[in-house]
Protein backbone atom coordinates (compact mmCIF):
# COMPACT_ATOMS: atom_id res chain seq x y z
CA UNK A 1 0.00 0.00 0.00
CA UNK A 2 2.88 2.32 0.81
CA UNK A 3 4.46 1.76 -2.61
CA UNK A 4 1.12 2.43 -4.28
CA UNK A 5 0.74 5.70 -2.36
CA UNK A 6 4.26 6.71 -3.33
CA UNK A 7 3.59 5.88 -6.97
CA UNK A 8 0.37 7.92 -6.97
CA UNK A 9 2.09 10.88 -5.33
CA UNK A 10 4.97 10.59 -7.79
CA UNK A 11 2.56 10.45 -10.72
CA UNK A 12 0.74 13.51 -9.40
CA UNK A 13 4.05 15.35 -9.15
CA UNK A 14 4.87 14.35 -12.73
CA UNK A 15 1.65 15.85 -14.02
CA UNK A 16 1.95 19.06 -12.05
CA UNK A 17 5.51 19.98 -13.03
CA UNK A 18 6.15 21.33 -16.56
CA UNK A 19 9.62 19.75 -16.73
CA UNK A 20 8.12 16.33 -16.15
CA UNK A 21 5.40 16.89 -18.74
CA UNK A 22 7.97 16.33 -21.49
CA UNK A 23 9.32 13.11 -19.98
CA UNK A 24 8.79 9.92 -21.91
CA UNK A 25 7.30 7.35 -19.51
CA UNK A 26 6.65 3.64 -20.00
CA UNK A 27 5.38 0.71 -17.96
CA UNK A 28 6.88 -2.79 -17.90
CA UNK A 29 5.55 -6.02 -16.44
CA UNK A 30 8.95 -7.57 -15.75
CA UNK A 31 7.60 -10.94 -14.59
CA UNK A 32 5.29 -11.30 -17.57
CA UNK A 33 8.14 -10.42 -19.93
CA UNK A 34 10.17 -13.23 -18.43
CA UNK A 35 7.41 -15.85 -18.31
CA UNK A 36 6.02 -15.13 -21.78
CA UNK A 37 9.38 -15.38 -23.51
CA UNK A 38 10.03 -18.30 -25.85
CA UNK A 39 12.84 -19.54 -23.60
CA UNK A 40 10.58 -19.64 -20.53
CA UNK A 41 7.84 -21.43 -22.47
CA UNK A 42 10.38 -24.00 -23.68
CA UNK A 43 11.60 -24.44 -20.11
CA UNK A 44 8.01 -25.06 -18.95
CA UNK A 45 7.59 -27.82 -21.55
CA UNK A 46 10.98 -29.34 -20.67
CA UNK A 47 10.19 -29.18 -16.94
CA UNK A 48 6.88 -30.92 -17.56
CA UNK A 49 8.73 -33.74 -19.31
CA UNK A 50 11.45 -33.89 -16.67
CA UNK A 51 9.21 -33.77 -13.60
CA UNK A 52 6.15 -35.46 -15.13
CA UNK A 53 7.00 -39.00 -14.00
CA UNK A 54 7.56 -37.85 -10.41
CA UNK A 55 4.28 -35.94 -10.50
CA UNK A 56 2.48 -39.01 -11.82
CA UNK A 57 3.91 -41.12 -8.98
CA UNK A 58 2.62 -38.53 -6.51
CA UNK A 59 -0.84 -38.61 -8.06
CA UNK A 60 -0.85 -42.41 -7.86
CA UNK A 61 0.20 -42.33 -4.21
CA UNK A 62 -2.49 -39.77 -3.47
CA UNK A 63 -5.24 -41.75 -5.18
CA UNK A 64 -4.10 -44.98 -3.47
CA UNK A 65 -4.17 -43.28 -0.08
CA UNK A 66 -7.62 -41.83 -0.75
CA UNK A 67 -8.91 -45.21 -1.86
CA UNK A 68 -7.62 -46.82 1.36
CA UNK A 69 -9.02 -44.01 3.47
CA UNK A 70 -12.44 -44.31 1.82
CA UNK A 71 -12.43 -48.06 2.36
CA UNK A 72 -11.56 -47.58 6.02
CA UNK A 73 -14.33 -45.01 6.42
CA UNK A 74 -16.89 -47.17 4.65
CA UNK A 75 -16.02 -50.68 5.87
CA UNK A 76 -13.69 -50.06 8.82
CA UNK A 77 -16.20 -51.05 11.49
CA UNK A 78 -17.08 -54.29 9.68
CA UNK A 79 -13.45 -55.36 9.12
CA UNK A 80 -11.50 -57.67 11.30
CA UNK A 81 -9.03 -55.85 13.54
CA UNK A 82 -6.00 -57.24 11.72
CA UNK A 83 -7.34 -56.13 8.31
CA UNK A 84 -8.20 -52.63 9.59
CA UNK A 85 -4.76 -52.25 11.23
CA UNK A 86 -3.06 -53.41 8.03
CA UNK A 87 -4.97 -50.82 5.99
CA UNK A 88 -4.29 -48.07 8.54
CA UNK A 89 -0.58 -48.90 8.39
CA UNK A 90 -0.65 -48.95 4.59
CA UNK A 91 -2.43 -45.58 4.57
CA UNK A 92 0.16 -44.05 6.92
CA UNK A 93 3.01 -45.40 4.76
CA UNK A 94 1.47 -43.96 1.58
CA UNK A 95 0.96 -40.61 3.31
CA UNK A 96 4.62 -40.56 4.46
CA UNK A 97 5.81 -41.54 0.97
CA UNK A 98 3.64 -38.81 -0.53
CA UNK A 99 5.04 -36.15 1.80
CA UNK A 100 8.63 -37.24 1.22
CA UNK A 101 8.33 -37.45 -2.57
CA UNK A 102 6.37 -34.19 -2.71
CA UNK A 103 9.11 -32.41 -0.76
CA UNK A 104 11.79 -33.86 -3.06
CA UNK A 105 9.87 -32.81 -6.17
CA UNK A 106 9.32 -29.28 -4.86
CA UNK A 107 13.00 -28.89 -4.01
CA UNK A 108 14.16 -30.22 -7.40
CA UNK A 109 11.68 -27.96 -9.22
CA UNK A 110 12.78 -24.93 -7.19
CA UNK A 111 16.43 -25.58 -8.06
CA UNK A 112 15.58 -25.97 -11.75
CA UNK A 113 13.49 -22.77 -11.65
CA UNK A 114 16.36 -20.83 -10.05
CA UNK A 115 18.78 -22.14 -12.67
CA UNK A 116 16.41 -21.09 -15.46
CA UNK A 117 16.00 -17.65 -13.92
CA UNK A 118 19.78 -17.25 -13.61
CA UNK A 119 20.16 -18.07 -17.30
CA UNK A 120 17.33 -15.86 -18.53
CA UNK A 121 17.76 -12.80 -16.31
CA UNK A 122 20.80 -11.37 -18.15
CA UNK A 123 18.99 -11.84 -21.46
CA UNK A 124 15.88 -10.14 -20.08
CA UNK A 125 17.91 -7.27 -18.62
CA UNK A 126 19.62 -6.75 -21.97
CA UNK A 127 16.27 -6.77 -23.81
CA UNK A 128 14.82 -4.25 -21.33
CA UNK A 129 17.86 -2.01 -21.69
CA UNK A 130 17.69 -2.11 -25.50
CA UNK A 131 13.95 -1.35 -25.61
CA UNK A 132 14.38 1.54 -23.18
CA UNK A 133 17.27 2.93 -25.18
CA UNK A 134 15.51 2.47 -28.52
CA UNK A 135 12.33 4.11 -27.18
CA UNK A 136 14.32 6.87 -25.50
CA UNK A 137 12.31 6.50 -22.28
CA UNK A 138 13.12 8.76 -19.35
CA UNK A 139 11.20 6.73 -16.79
CA UNK A 140 10.04 3.10 -16.73
CA UNK A 141 7.71 1.95 -13.95
CA UNK A 142 6.98 -1.61 -12.88
CA UNK A 143 3.43 -2.55 -13.91
CA UNK A 144 2.57 -3.58 -10.35
CA UNK A 145 3.13 0.00 -9.15
CA UNK A 146 0.67 1.44 -11.65
CA UNK A 147 -3.09 1.41 -11.23
CA UNK A 148 -4.05 1.99 -14.86
CA UNK A 149 -2.03 2.41 -18.02
CA UNK A 150 -2.92 2.88 -21.67
CA UNK A 151 -1.59 0.08 -23.89
CA UNK A 152 0.66 2.42 -25.87
CA UNK A 153 2.72 3.08 -22.72
CA UNK A 154 3.23 -0.61 -21.89
CA UNK A 155 6.52 -1.88 -23.35
CA UNK A 156 6.20 -5.46 -22.07
CA UNK A 157 5.43 -6.95 -25.51
CA UNK A 158 8.36 -5.11 -27.05
CA UNK A 159 10.66 -6.52 -24.37
CA UNK A 160 9.33 -10.05 -24.97
CA UNK A 161 9.88 -9.70 -28.72
CA UNK A 162 13.40 -8.38 -28.23
CA UNK A 163 14.23 -11.10 -25.73
CA UNK A 164 13.03 -13.74 -28.20
CA UNK A 165 15.37 -12.27 -30.84
CA UNK A 166 18.42 -12.44 -28.57
CA UNK A 167 20.45 -15.65 -28.74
Amino acid sequence: MRKLTQAVLFAAALVSMPAFAEMKVAVLNYQMALLESDAAKKYAVDAEKKFGPQLNRLKTLESDAKRIQERLMKDGEKMQTSERERLELEFKQKARDFQFQSKELNEAKAIADRDMLQQLKPKLDKAVEEVIKRGNYDLVLERGAVVEVKPQFDITKQVIERMNQLR
